[in-house]
């Protein structure tokens, strides 16, 4: 065999494992509504060299919405990790006269879904979920609602978040609890107050925050 032919197989022998590696990443999918859709980049950068990481396409909206969409969502897709989070839609005010953007209206509208009937949405979401992926599963925490937004009340955020949590317990699925942390950084970094959204540098902070949660999933995932 000559010595070009040698360095060759050499390389191969090398360079073969190393790529088999980088594609054996681990898979995560970021199920969520614009907050997420918000994050997700970032999560991207932060654990490209870890994951790859995908959100559902375009928003997640309410539970009912999800109850509608999420085999989609999944689809046939070997996934290591799903995040899931859903409230924000489901604990908003509309009402078809409304001028505001998504009509959303706390003062004349109706409520997407009342706090029962999310916990019970949750509920079948949780189980379609588990039956129908192998994947570490991760509830992310409803964010911060400030005072004048349009169509919700601040005190709904927590109040949909401890219902979730009860849900999440009963199926003992992990819970990155992100409330705290997103009201901090919506005072510095929110559109304003009567706003969920968040500017750029807001959505990067949250990305962070979520990041830092995957990271550690990742890793454990590795260590098996």
């Amino acid at each position: 065999m000559g010595f070009l032919k040698i360095r060759l197989l050499v390389a191969l022998i090398l360079v073969v494992p190393l790529t088999a590696f980088i594609l054996d990443k681990p898979k995560i999918l970021i199920i969520g509504d614009s907050i997420s859709i918000g994050y997700t980049p970032f999560v991207k950068a932060n654990l490209a060299s870890d994951a790859y990481v995908f959100h559902n396409p375009g928003n997640a909206g309410h539970t009912g919405m999800g109850l509608n969409n999420i085999d989609e969502w999944i689809g046939n897709e070997k996934w290591d990790i799903i995040q899931f989070n859903w409230g924000l839609w489901d604990l908003c005010y509309r009402h078809p006269d409304s001028k505001v953007q998504g009509n959303r209206d706390k003062v004349n509208g109706k409520i997407t879904f009342e706090i029962d009937e999310y916990a019970s949405n949750l509920d079948s979401l949780v189980s379609l979920l588990k039956a129908k992926t192998d994947a570490k599963l991760v509830f992310v925490t409803t964010t911060y609602v400030p005072v004048d937004e349009a169509g919700r009340f601040k005190k709904d955020a927590k109040r949909y978040n401890r219902i979730a949590k009860r849900i999440m317990k009963k199926h003992a699925i992990a819970v990155n609890d992100i409330f705290k942390q997103s009201k901090k950084i919506h005072k510095k970094f929110g559109k304003g107050t009567d706003d969920v959204h968040y500017l750029e540098e807001g959505y990067e902070e949250l990305g962070g925050v979520i990041s830092k949660y995957l990271k550690e999933e990742v890793l454990s995932i590795e260590s098996k």
